[in-house]
């Protein structure tokens, strides 16, 4: 059976893209078999940034409605082995991702592959809802700053009642990811620092992914931006992905970084 993970905010724009593409693609190259889902019918993303936008020829809603096979929808990566893509759908309504059908697909998925990782869209509508109602783990992703962290807070409250493990007594265990982070801005006042976002969330820290251009850049390309080692967003997910595998890896990232004289007489 297959591990299915949602990740999730209650504001858009947070990363959560860019974060079940790097995530998903970070487990694949650590050996496991990984479907990565998008949930956003209608403002479907994930294809783009997996870069395998013109490879859609049927979707999670085909799927569901029996137009298709799970086997003709499924894309392979090209880069990453045993990483597969299941688009969402562009013209079809949201209302099309029945617990039914999601559950059917989320089952013979479980049959294949060792992780599922849910994109959702953000908020509480009816795809959130259905991309965190089957989850094992949520991956809540956030920005440093108070209304991303306050939505995030009222999704914590839908993780912890509206979800099936919710329901049959158990828990979805929640990690939280804070992206966009810059140490500089922090010490000015002028974001949350780490330390406030937890205290008022109060889940687990799996990642601190730092403001870069890398993220923009490797988006645009159409590939994870896990894949670019060199970035220090790159090493970021690495990171995370470790964490969620249970590894001890040291938090980077949170200071900013002291320039030498050099850099400081040049403007470097």
């Amino acid at each position: 059976m297959a591990h299915i993970i949602v990740v999730t905010s209650g504001k858009g724009g947070v990363g959560k893209t860019t974060t079940s593409a790097s995530l998903a693609t970070g487990l694949a190259l650590r050996g496991f078999s990984v479907a990565v889902l998008d949930f956003d019918v209608g403002l479907r993303n994930l294809d783009l940034i997996m870069g395998c936008e013109r490879r859609v020829v049927y979707d999670f809603v085909n799927v569901i409605q029996g137009d298709a096979t799970l086997n003709q929808a499924l894309i392979r990566d090209k880069r990453v082995d045993k990483l597969y893509i299941l688009a969402a759908s562009q013209t079809k309504d949201k209302d099309a991702l029945t617990p039914e059908g999601v559950e059917r697909v989320l089952a013979e998925l479980s049959d294949r592959v060792d992780y599922i990782i849910c994109d959702s869209p953000a908020g509480i509508e009816h795809g959130a809802m259905m991309a965190m109602y089957f989850a094992d783990e949520a991956i809540v992703v956030t920005n440093p700053e108070v209304s991303s962290v306050r939505d995030s807070d009222r999704v914590l409250g839908l993780l912890q009642s509206k979800t099936r493990k919710a329901r049959e007594g158990g828990s979805v265990r929640e990690h939280l990811l804070l992206t966009r982070y810059d140490p500089i801005r922090v010490e000015r006042g002028e974001m949350l620092s780490v330390e406030d976002v937890q205290e008022i969330l109060a889940i687990p820290l799996l990642g601190v992914i730092p403001e870069s251009k890398s993220v923009l850049q490797a988006s645009n390309s159409g590939e994870p931006v896990i894949l670019d080692a060199g970035s220090d967003a790159g090493q970021a997910y690495a990171d995370a992905v470790a964490r969620l595998l249970g590894e001890e890896r040291e938090h980077r990232f949170l200071k900013p970084v002291k320039k030498g004289l050099f850099s400081r007489l040049f403007g470097g």
